[in-house]
C-alpha cells in the first residue's frame, strides 16, 4: 500500500497538517487514538469518513516520519 493515496498535505485544510484524504481528520488523531489503546474498528466507528486502509496508512506514514528520512508531500 503506498500511504500517499491516503494522506494529504494542504494549507488550506487543518492548517496544512497531514489530513486523511477526503476528510479533515488528521492523521495524528488516528495514531493518538492507536495509541491510546482503541482498535481500528474502533477508530473507524469514530470516524465513518476514515477508512480501514486510511488508518493502516496513517501507521505506515508514522513509520516513514520516525526512519529519519524526509518525506516530502504534494500538496
Amino acid at each position: 500500500m503506498d500511504w500517499r493515496n491516503h494522506i494529504t498535505v494542504d494549507p488550506e485544510i487543518c492548517h496544512g497538517k497531514a489530513c486523511i484524504a477526503g476528510t479533515r481528520v488528521l492523521v495524528s488523531t488516528v495514531l493518538d487514538n492507536l495509541a491510546s489503546g482503541l482498535t481500528p474498528e474502533e477508530i473507524i466507528r469514530s470516524y465513518p469518513t476514515v477508512s480501514g486502509d486510511a488508518v493502516r496508512a496513517a501507521i505506515l506514514y508514522a513509520a516513514a516520519l520516525a526512519s529519519e528520512r524526509v518525506v516530502s508531500l504534494p500538496p
